[in-house]
């Protein structure tokens, strides 16, 4: 028994003790019960105010207050002077708290003379208090206490405690009840209950009435018992009764006497009247504990039980069997089924109230013995149409023979037979024309009430045996049935209906996908034609192309696509097959590009170049080469050039792919038309050009002037020492334009503007000095004051505007004007005549 169970048993208020006090507050239960031997366990709990910690604790046993001594006398059971310090020593008396909240103590084992007051003298640094506990302990085991519901009745769950105010971890005891049935025993053990409890419940039956409960306090350890409580159980039930009859064994023959007795055989509270009953219904006026029958009759066999009632509630007896013996009634047959269908099992029973029952049975068919047939029932395996027709049969038991009494018709019924499908048109028959059929049987039970047909798998019900089919399709096989309550079908008759070709179709080899230069088989096939002998024929786009079942193509072109018919045909009609789309794949071929707008390209406007191809599927990737053979990395079927410049004139060629493979066109030339604004500026530079020869040929002649004299003058200058002149030429040139094999069109350089200029002066020096001949100093003091020994040396360059060249030069030259000027250096006059170089280049 596990003692930490949950308590179902309350203690009553004053089990618990609490100390009002401002300063200590305690929880416990005041009294505790136990025995000589057993234990004492005593759960306490205690607050001190302020939360002060518990300092010792005395436990006395029937203390008193010495008012001299102003302390507790008594017998003194367990003292700790230290509760935190000094740990627990094993003893007869234990304390088992702490110095917080906890004063739970254990006297193990206790004594009779424990009985009476404890008291816990609870100290702490601030304050004291004495605690009163009451002991109850006895020499033996207290008897456990039962608790019986105020109302038992029978069949309805009762529940009964037994119940001990004792519980303790160290010591332990067990409920144990008289009635073998399940219990429920638990243990309580806090501040508020010590208790030990036992829970039975159980459904009293009327045989528990009188006797007695008991509830036993076992001890499993000394397997002893130790006291025990004993209730007498009140079980409320209705009136148990029971039948004696006379004779014993309620056999009696028709004419006899019977009695019957109904005996009360416990009731509680008593019963009132008693009643009886046969066969389950209330026979009037019979109000009697003994019923008396004085002469029995056949009618009077039956279940007899008497009735009585009390405040639960009315009860029956058990049935008693009156058998009232007698001979055999007339007897009828029963046939288990009929009208019943030939061939089925047939069951015949013959039926005849008798008591003791029938022991020979005698069988007649038609008025005459059935030789054999001598038991209750027999059975036909397979029943005839001969074995129709009127039985009859006999019973007899011990007390003699019956009589034969109604007879009974077997009827054998079955479907119709023979039933046979008749076609009542002429032969042959014509798909399109209307044929009538009938159908026909021989003999049926019961009659026919209806008709059913089966053609072409459809079944139709009429009660008409005749059936007219309109516009009769293509053959097929008909079937009638008669029917009553079963149907008989006839063999099926073929209408040998002749009609042009069935089915016809197109099979293609291979099946899946066609490619450009496969082989390639189309085969005429048909389901069924009657007559047999049959043509076939081919077209192609509605056009005859040849005659024949099969058509092959050993490799299949693009021009072979198209939409094929087959086409079959006997001497009733001919028939097509569906439309086959015959699809032949390849890959791209018969590209071109193609230039809009067709009559002439300007530059400045818009040009697209479409890339045209003849592809299944169709091209689904392009791309688009020049005249150089370079990839223009544009891949829609159409190429824009917007604006179109001179730069795109060339050669255009594209290529079209798809998943079968790649083509591509040859190249197309776009030539690229100057604007009218482009021609005006290219007369004008031709004007020009045309203008800058002509003034180079004037030049030209001057610089041959020119080179003659400073030959002339050629050896005055290497006469002369030291005399050096330098002239710095800035010049401007063409940026080459970067060279790229598909650039056309325009190249517009911008040009420096720069104007270059030196002047040197020539001091006096040997190279002045008079020669022998010449002058002298003073006619060198003659010379002329305007006389200016310098070299004039400039360039200017000229800013071009926007240039239009077609193709780019090799070499550019520099572009500019050059003008030099030379005055006569050495000794001598200066002529009248200004001697100098000049120099023009005008480039244009």
């Amino acid at each position: 028994m596990h003692l930490l169970g949950p308590l179902l048993l309350l203690l009553v208020p004053e089990y618990l003790a609490f100390s009002d006090s401002a300063q200590w507050t305690f929880e416990h239960p005041k009294i505790l019960y136990a025995w000589d031997g057993a234990c004492v366990w005593i759960p306490c709990h205690y607050r001190i105010l302020n939360m002060h910690l518990l300092d010792n604790l005395t436990v006395y046993h029937n203390y008193k207050y010495d008012n001299s001594t102003k302390s507790y006398q008594g017998t003194i059971l367990y003292t700790n002077l230290k509760i935190g310090d000094v740990p627990r020593r094993p003893g007869r008396v234990q304390f088992l708290g702490n110095n917080r909240y906890n004063c739970t103590l254990l006297i193990n084992p206790v004594k009779v003379n424990d009985s009476g007051q404890l008291g816990l003298r609870m100290m702490s640094r601030e304050s004291k208090w004495m605690e009163p506990i009451g002991l109850n302990i006895s020499e033996t085991a207290p008897p456990p206490h039962i608790e019986l519901p105020p109302d038992i009745r029978e069949l309805r769950d009762v529940t009964v405690t037994c119940s001990l105010n004792f519980a303790c971890f160290e010591y332990q005891v067990h409920l144990q009840w008289s009635l073998e049935e399940p219990a429920v025993t638990s243990t309580s053990l806090s501040t508020k209950t010590v208790s030990t409890q036992s829970t039975l419940t159980f459904q009293p039956q009327w045989t528990h009435h009188g006797k007695n409960l008991t509830c036993q306090l076992w001890d499993p350890t000394q397997q002893q018992l130790l006291s025990e409580e004993t209730v007498w159980l009140d079980v409320k039930h209705a009136p148990k009764l029971k039948i004696q009859v006379s004779p014993r064994e309620a056999t009696v023959t028709e004419g006899e006497s019977v009695t019957m007795t109904c005996q009360v055989v416990s009731s509680n509270p008593r019963h009132q009247n008693v009643s009886w009953l046969r066969d389950g219904a209330l026979l009037v006026g019979e109000e009697t504990p003994t019923l008396t029958l004085p002469e029995v009759t056949r009618k009077m066999s039956g279940q007899y039980q008497c009735k009585a009632h009390n405040d639960v509630g009315s009860e029956k007896s058990e049935a008693v069997d009156l058998q009232v013996h007698h001979a055999p009634e007339p007897s009828r047959v029963q046939i288990f089924s009929s009208p019943t269908k030939e061939g089925n099992k047939v069951e015949l029973t013959c039926i005849s109230l008798a008591n003791p029952p029938p022991t020979n049975y005698t069988w007649y068919y038609n008025g005459l013995e059935m030789p054999g047939k001598t038991d209750r029932t027999f059975q036909i395996p397979e029943v005839l149409l001969s074995h129709a027709g009127a039985y009859s049969c006999l019973a007899e038991n011990n007390l003699g023979p019956g009589q034969v009494g109604q007879e009974a018709d077997l009827e054998v019924q079955y479907p119709p037979k023979e039933v046979t499908t008749v076609i009542r048109n002429p032969t042959p028959i014509r798909e399109g024309d209307s044929v009538i059929l009938s159908c026909t049987y021989n003999s049926s039970n019961p009659r026919v009430t209806r008709y059913k047909w089966d053609h072409l798998g459809f079944q139709d019900q009429l009660s008409s045996a005749v059936l007219t089919i309109q516009k009769v399709a293509w053959d097929r096989a008909i079937k009638c049935a008669a029917c009553n309550r079963w149907c008989l079908w006839s063999p099926p008759v073929n209408l040998d209906v002749q009609y042009a070709p069935k089915d016809v179709s197109v099979q293609v080899t291979p099946r899946n996908e066609i490619r450009s230069g496969l082989s390639v088989f189309l085969q005429c096939d048909f389901l069924s034609s009657r007559p047999t002998d049959v043509h076939f024929f081919w077209k192609k786009n509605g056009i005859f192309l040849e005659e024949g079942k099969k058509l092959s193509f050993d490799a299949i072109s693009p021009e072979d696509a198209g939409v094929y018919h087959c086409l079959v045909n006997n001497s009733i009609g001919q028939t097509s097959s569906k439309a086959w789309d015959l699809q032949v794949l390849y890959a791209p071929r018969s590209l071109h590009v193609s230039i809009s707008p067709k009559d002439r390209v300007v530059e400045g406007k818009k040009a697209v170049l479409t890339c045209e191809s003849d592809a299944n599927p169709p091209t689904s990737h392009y791309a688009w080469f020049d005249w150089n053979n370079q990839d223009l990395r544009h891949y829609d079927q159409t190429l824009r050039l917007d604006p179109v410049t001179l730069q795109h004139s060339g050669a255009y060629w594209c290529q079209g792919t798809n998943r079968l493979g790649r083509g591509q066109s040859p190249p197309t030339t776009l030539t690229v038309y100057y604007s009218s604004a482009t021609i005006i500026r290219r007369v004008a530079l031709g004007v020009g050009f045309c203008l800058a020869i002509f003034l180079l040929a004037i030049w030209g002649v001057k610089l041959q002037r020119s080179w003659k004299r400073i030959q002339r003058q050629q050896g005055l200058q290497e006469s002369s020492s030291g005399q050096s002149f330098f002239v710095r030429n800035v010049k401007a040139r063409r940026i080459p334009q970067a060279e790229a094999p598909h650039s056309l069109g325009c190249y517009n350089p911008v040009m420096e503007d720069a104007v270059s200029y030196a002047a040197l002066r020539f001091p006096l020096g040997e190279i002045d000095a008079p020669r022998p001949g010449d002058a002298g100093p003073s006619e060198m003091r003659g010379l002329s004051p305007n006389r200016d020994d310098t070299v004039t040396y400039s360039v200017v360059q000229k800013r071009h505007a926007d240039d239009y060249e077609n193709v780019t030069p090799e070499v550019l030259e520099d572009e500019g004007i050059h003008y030099s000027e030379m005055v006569h250096f050495g000794f001598g006059e200066r002529p009248l005549a200004q001697e100098g170089v000049e120099y023009v280049t005008l480039k244009q």
